[in-house]
């Protein structure tokens, strides 16, 4: 009898180039065998450096290796190396990418500290100008970027398409013997966009590992069709985000089903989830998203991994679920310490588990884990290590108890990694 072949469960490789954003001694390497690197957007007004400041600390506590900022005014262009200063006096090296739109030409040329301080521009081919004025600001910053030793990211975003190419390939398309749909003009002209500009800055000298390119649209199967075309065209790296994604549920489950399809394909080198913060959120949940997609494809790990079941008819009380959300918040929480003090902690395996049924299992699976005691159970909660059962706690004091254990469990199998 023939074996059936065992399905493989790893992404496809990237073929992109590889670039390098820096920030003093902070590299970050993208494209090529680098891991797909977390990036993220202040919500601040830049002109308040302080305030953008401390926003961009949040964000690369949170996990994001890279963080973008407005640079639309002389007021903004003349705040950005304070930033800069207060980042480096806070200790937060993470790169600063200057996002630029329509006078971008003028501010990097006017404000050379803002141009030296950052560490990637962000161009946007649909802002740079009009008629003649297109290729000579596009130049303006092209040259900016290559006296400053900056990389730079070709943006183009289908709400900001360059209106001359799009009209331009329309009539093209008209004079078909067999048009295209109107939305296959429009994933050409993001594409072909994209594609010219780059060689376009490659043919006034900057390397193409200098280059990095997005294709930005709001609809997930947009998204999918264009970056895999974009893929097909072109080796430069390449960053995802599904534009104006939305809120909440609806713009995290758009920009998780769209990333990861192209993700586990090998497209993409950088990712940013651009999700519309509910009112009073924080601005590190679209990090938090977007740590959690890569690690839920098994292509980075940011945090320990906490296990937990869904609930059901069994597991009336709430216990479970709020000792569950206790433990992730606190191990969320110690993270940017424990990077340092715990090498390797970010691999830890815990499980929080609601009854018997699959609690034991699930337990011994992780490298710690807690049964709790379903409806009508014993009212009693074992305690797996390393996939073996240990203790067992009871009384009003497990979920206390359990936290003790964990961090107890981190400080004797991470805290002598550097030794």
């Amino acid at each position: 009898m023939n074996e059936l072949p065992i399905p493989t469960a790893e992404p496809k490789a990237r073929r992109s180039l590889q670039a390098q954003v820096k920030w003093g001694q902070q590299v970050v390497t993208v494209g090529g065998d680098a891991p797909v690197r977390v990036q993220s957007m202040t919500n601040t007004d830049t002109v308040d450096a302080i305030g953008t400041a401390i926003q961009i600390k949040e964000l690369a506590l949170a996990g994001s290796e890279m963080v973008r900022i407005t640079v639309n005014t002389p007021e903004a262009a003349s705040a950005v190396p304070h930033i800069r200063e207060q980042l480096d006096r806070m200790g937060i090296s993470v790169p600063l990418i200057g996002d630029f739109h329509y006078n971008g030409h003028r501010l990097l040329s006017d404000y050379p500290d803002c141009a030296q301080a950052l560490s990637k521009y962000r161009i946007n081919p649909g802002n740079v100008g009009k008629g003649d004025k297109k290729d000579r600001q596009f130049g303006q910053m092209i040259e900016a970027a290559m006296r400053w030793d900056k990389p730079v990211r070709i943006g183009v975003n289908w709400g900001s398409l360059d209106q001359e190419l799009l009209a331009q390939l329309m009539d093209d398309n008209s004079r078909r013997a067999a048009p295209w749909p109107s939305r296959q003009v429009m994933y050409e002209a993001l594409i072909t966009s994209a594609i010219s500009s780059a060689q376009l800055a490659e043919g006034m000298g900057m390397k193409p590992s200098q280059i990095l390119l997005s294709c930005k649209v709001s609809g997930v199967q947009d998204l999918i069709a264009v970056y895999r075309e974009l893929a097909k065209r072109c080796n430069y790296p390449l960053h995802l985000g599904l534009t104006e994604a939305g809120m909440s549920t609806k713009g995290t489950v758009a920009s998780t089903t769209a990333l990861s399809i192209l993700l586990q394909e090998g497209i993409g080198d950088t990712i940013r989830v651009s999700l519309t913060p509910q009112p009073g959120e924080s601005r590190t949940q679209e990090v938090v998203i977007a740590n959690e997609i890569l690690q839920s494809l098994g292509l980075r790990v940011f945090v320990p991994s906490v296990t937990a079941c869904p609930g059901c008819g069994r597991t009336t009380s709430s216990t479970f679920q709020e000792l569950a959300q206790q433990i992730d918040q606190f191990l969320r929480a110690q993270m940017p310490v424990w990077r340092s003090r715990y090498p390797g902690v970010e691999h830890l395996k815990v499980a929080v588990m609601g009854c018997i049924v699959n609690g034991p299992g699930e337990s011994k699976h992780a490298d710690i884990g807690i049964s709790l005691p379903g409806t009508g159970e014993a009212p009693a909660a074992p305690v797996f290590i390393d996939g073996e059962k240990k203790l067992t706690l009871r009384g009003d004091g497990i979920a206390t108890e359990f936290q003790a254990l964990v961090e107890s469990y981190i400080e004797n199998r991470f805290g002598t990694a550097k030794a």
